[in-house]
């Protein structure tokens, strides 16, 4: 079992995505979840295997579960 904690920059690059932390806080600006009616793994700029990743680690309470709650808030503020 994995119990190491994890990073937006690892969070990043397990979805495929640049993870620099410039890379990740342009993502944020450009990403922005303006509605909280969307689930996060909902949101249109996701690839299919992206959103079931973020959708099973919120779902099965992984411990992907707190960065991606993190990524979720940011995206909201």
């Amino acid at each position: 079992m994995d119990t190491s904690q994890h990073s937006m920059h690892n969070l990043f690059e397990q979805l495929g995505l640049p993870s620099t932390e410039q890379d990740v806080e342009q993502f944020i600006r450009i990403h922005r979840l303006f509605s909280q009616d969307i689930r996060l793994d909902q949101a249109t700029f996701w690839t299919p295997v992206q959103a079931a990743f973020l959708r099973e680690a919120v779902d099965e309470d992984s411990d992907w579960c707190e960065v991606v709650d993190e990524l979720n808030t940011r995206l909201r503020n």
